[in-house]
């Protein structure tokens, strides 16, 4: 696939790695010429210097030939043009655009991304997408990683296990033996860096990464059975007051019984938040003066969510506010370098926002009836929703003679409003949803069982 990628920072990098890496032919735009020879050198990708929603810079980046362009600039409106040229001149078929204003974004102009209006066929915001990321994490304590599926039904589900997990040492075979309520598919293991596919025989040690799916209203008694009990956070201090930070306690206050606290370093911004919300306490200051950590309650602090645009302000004021009292620290970092780090000063969760809006953009450039995507681990491999087809390999045959690659497990089924978990004599039907994990380099085969193709017929 020939890909046009408009904005070279993070996000713009981790796409054009991942695709790189999987041999899509890409085009990388940046205005810093700096960036563009960091990239050009570091990846198999061609580089462009220029503005991306320029017609000559995309004509030089191949936009005639190109499939797909993804915008990911820091300017919404370079990244709304840029997709209105690739559309209107040089009839790009997919166009995905990162969006981050949210009046953009607002109900009331949804007519506005129109092939009629603005052509974009996905309009990505990362600030949305991190808060419902954050969000899941709260209402899931002792999970590393929480996403969903099948409008919320179908969860997959990260845990660490600790040296009470009941299954240490034991196969996993013999679990649902021994424990008959743990309704879930384990999907996936990390040890000491490495990850791979759950096999039966596979013992769980401590420390263990483990991923499991499950339906929905049993993954809380799914975690107390592997020993991870935890109640939800009551008391809550938001350090930073960005529109993830004001989604966030906005979200919170929804629940009803959570008080929450918002520490904001611009005043005006403060203000404007203390505007917004009815029942969050906000505090005008620096969320790594003790003083004011102390004055928002931090010693009784359940949680405390570092939001700022800096990560390394958001890793320290954790570290802080842990050492005042705070018992847990979820933290947003950007860089992902900077997680190593976050584990090693004791932080308990963190969160790659590039990572959550690279798996939105993978979404909708797999091939076949994909409904659903999260990238696991940087990339090591990916939970994935897909509607079976009549044509596809998989249908109408037992899991055990599906020939499945080494590296896919199906986690669960969605079927006649049920969730349905498979052995390996369990059927998939057309049209069934399937929730699936695939290590890396099991995604191409992934891709191949659902797609509609004139070789299954």
């Amino acid at each position: 696939m020939r890909v046009i990628i408009c904005g070279a920072g993070r996000v713009g990098y981790g796409i054009a790695r991942r695709l790189s890496m999987e041999g899509n032919d890409v085009t990388i735009i940046d205005q810093s010429m700096n960036l563009v020879r960091e990239i050009s050198e570091r990846l198999d990708v061609r580089g462009v210097v220029g503005n991306g929603s320029y017609p000559d810079i995309l004509v030089e980046a191949g936009a005639r030939e190109a499939e797909m362009i993804i915008t990911v600039t820091h300017s919404d409106e370079i990244n709304m043009v840029a997709c209105q040229i690739a559309h209107s001149l040089f009839k790009v078929p997919t166009k995905i655009a990162r969006i981050r204003e949210q009046n953009y974004l607002d109900p009331k102009y949804s007519d506005i991304f129109s092939r009629k209006h603005l052509p974009i066929d996905v309009v990505i915001s990362p600030e949305l997408a991190v808060s419902e990321a954050i969000m899941q994490r709260m209402l899931t304590p002792g999970a590393f990683d929480v996403t969903s599926f099948v409008n919320g039904l179908i969860w997959a589900v990260g845990v660490k296990l600790r040296d009470d997990c009941p299954v240490i040492d034991t196969p996993l075979n013999q679990l649902y033996d021994l424990f008959p309520d743990l309704k879930v598919t384990v999907t996936a293991i990390r040890r000491d860096g490495k990850m791979w596919r759950a096999h039966g025989d596979d013992q769980l040690n401590v420390g263990d990464q483990i991923m499991f799916i499950a339906k929905r209203d049993d993954v809380s008694r799914a975690m107390e059975i592997l020993g991870i009990s935890a109640s939800r956070a009551r008391r809550v201090i938001i350090i930073g007051g960005g529109n993830i930070g004001l989604n966030v306690a906005s979200a919170l206050e929804g629940l009803g019984s959570t008080k929450v606290r918002l520490i904001e370093l611009n005043r005006d911004r403060a203000e404007f938040i203390a505007e917004q919300l009815e029942r969050t306490i906000v505090l005008q200051g620096d969320g790594l003066d003790s003083t004011l950590l102390h004055e928002a309650g931090v010693k009784d602090a359940d949680a405390v969510i570092a939001l700022t645009d800096n990560d390394q302000v958001n890793i320290l004021a954790s570290v802080v506010a842990k050492k005042e009292g705070a018992r847990k620290a979820l933290t947003l970092v950007n860089d992902h370098e900077f997680a190593s780090v976050s584990e090693a000063v004791g932080i308990d969760r963190f969160l790659d926002p590039r990572a959550t809006t690279v798996s939105t953009i993978l979404q909708h450039i797999r091939r076949g009836r994909i409904k659903g995507l999260y990238s696991l681990f940087d990339g090591m491999a990916e939970i994935i929703d897909a509607v079976a087809l009549e044509t596809s390999p998989l249908v109408n045959k037992p899991l055990k003679e599906a020939n499945l690659p080494d590296g896919v497990v199906v986690g669960a089924v969605y079927r006649d409003n049920k969730v349905l978990l498979p052995d390996r004599d369990f059927v998939i039907e057309p049209e069934d949803r399937v929730v699936l994990m695939a290590m890396r380099e099991s995604v191409k085969d992934v891709e191949q069982m659902f797609r509609v193709s004139v070789e299954y017929f």
